[in-house]
């Protein structure tokens, strides 16, 4: 398996409807330890509509050549976005 085919999205078995959207996806790394960020959306249970876009940022570790997911963030809001971007500027100079 490739860095590249690394994905959020994800399928009820039972039924085949889509739970989680990918829209997007950023490769920040590669290599034994890549980092990942997606652009996706979650199917509402309630209404079953896909809920508003989220970001997810997660590590992976290959070994024997499949990745495991090693640690991820959520970033559920434009507002949360927006204090981390302001955060990093901050402390990059930016």
């Amino acid at each position: 398996m490739e860095v590249e085919e690394l994905t959020v999205a994800f399928s009820d078995e039972d039924t085949g409807e889509e739970v989680i959207k990918e829209l997007d996806k950023e490769i920040l790394s590669k290599g034994a330890w890549p980092t990942v960020m997606f652009l996706y959306q979650e199917k509402d249970a309630k209404t079953g509509d896909m809920g508003e876009p989220k970001v997810s940022l997660r590590r992976y570790r290959k070994m024997n050549g499949m990745f495991k997911a090693q640690g991820k963030f959520k970033i559920t809001g434009k507002a949360q976005a927006e204090a981390i971007i302001n955060v990093l500027k901050k402390w990059y100079n930016i």
